[in-house]
């Protein structure tokens, strides 16, 4: 498994950047595809490309640095499950022209990467001012999302993430190596103690049909595309096991207390959340964010936007560890 995406510096991002496209230029000759342009899209676990066609309209060419392929095809095979179940547009893998839904492309020293490339989801991001009714429609989303996921039967051979207690220890141990860059050490012991409370959550946690299966696991806003007022969701590439609960905390951290409220109602319009599902789901909320900052400490180009949001952050944290809700009041900054 090659280790591709080395963030260390700017020169080193460029040069990644360099290498993906031809890489991507590589792959496509691998694909049936009356191809026109590849166009850089983003860089970050997977570096992603736009590939536009004449016939065809748009496909996502995703280079990833990190995954073995087995993790990969399992991935598809739960986007063409959801395809199959539900009434959303869904991003699905494109067969290559021996079958394949992955091309293997050998990199220089004989190492490899997995390519993938996946049929582009029509859409567009919500203005600035998402709409009410955007944002109870994204709680039904959820729902929908959650109740395929109940019916899915895992096969033998499934090979996903598993997003609980020991994935969120080793974004702890990733924070502990670069928090420095945004945070102070007294600022950084509050986030430890937040820690310690989300894992003690965990124990109190079942693991049953009701609450817990295979998740998006990052559908946050900008994972969220809008077509004719109804929402889609993009980039299952952190998809895997986990609690329903976590799955909605990625969905509500970026939107204001009445506008979370909101996704609540359209969830329950479908699916009904049982037992202490507030205090979860607030757990659940800080382990996203401190997560999020784990992801993106080591990159430099997001050390200031780090900085800035810290005042919210840490308002968040007090409030949590002091035990005073937060998710449906609008004093996160005081």
């Amino acid at each position: 498994m090659t280790r591709l995406f080395q963030l260390d510096s700017e020169d080193e991002i460029e040069k990644v950047v360099a290498q993906s496209q031809q890489i991507a230029q590589k792959a496509m000759d691998e694909y049936d595809l009356d191809w026109k342009h590849i166009r850089f899209n983003q860089l970050s676990d997977t570096c992603t490309f736009v590939i536009e066609t004449d016939r065809d309209g748009k496909y996502l060419l995703r280079i990833h640095g990190t995954k073995n392929r087995h993790e990969i095809e399992s991935e598809l095979a739960w986007l063409s499950y959801l395809h199959e179940k539900i009434d959303v547009a869904i991003p699905t893998g494109l067969d290559c022209r021996n079958g394949s839904k992955t091309v293997s492309i050998e990199l220089a020293g004989g190492e490899c990467v997995f390519v993938s490339v996946m049929r582009w989801v029509e859409g567009e991001h919500a203005e600035e001012e998402i709409s009410q009714d955007q944002v109870y429609k994204e709680g039904v989303l959820l729902a929908k999302l959650h109740t395929v996921s109940q019916d899915f039967q895992l096969p033998p051979e499934f090979a996903r993430p598993v997003w609980g207690a020991d994935s969120f220890q080793h974004s702890m141990t990733r924070l502990t190596e670069h928090y420095d860059r945004f945070l102070t050490d007294e600022e950084f012991e509050l986030y430890q103690l937040a820690a310690d409370k989300i894992l003690t959550c965990f124990d109190n946690l079942d693991k049953d049909r009701n609450g817990y299966g295979i998740i998006h696991g990052d559908l946050h806003q900008g994972n969220i595309v809008f077509h004719n007022g109804d929402p889609r969701p993009i980039d299952f590439g952190r998809c895997g096991l986990g609690y329903y609960l976590y799955d909605i905390a990625h969905t509500i951290l970026g939107l204001y207390p009445v506008q979370r409220e909101l996704v609540i109602k359209g969830y329950e319009s479908l699916r009904k959340l049982e037992g202490d599902w507030l205090s979860t789901l607030e757990s659940f909320t800080v382990m996203v964010m401190i997560e999020n900052y784990s992801h993106h400490a080591p990159d430099p180009r997001e050390t200031e936007g780090l900085k800035e949001e810290q005042p919210y952050a840490l308002a968040i944290i007090k409030n949590y560890l002091k035990g005073t809700p937060f998710l449906f009041h609008s004093k996160e900054q005081k």
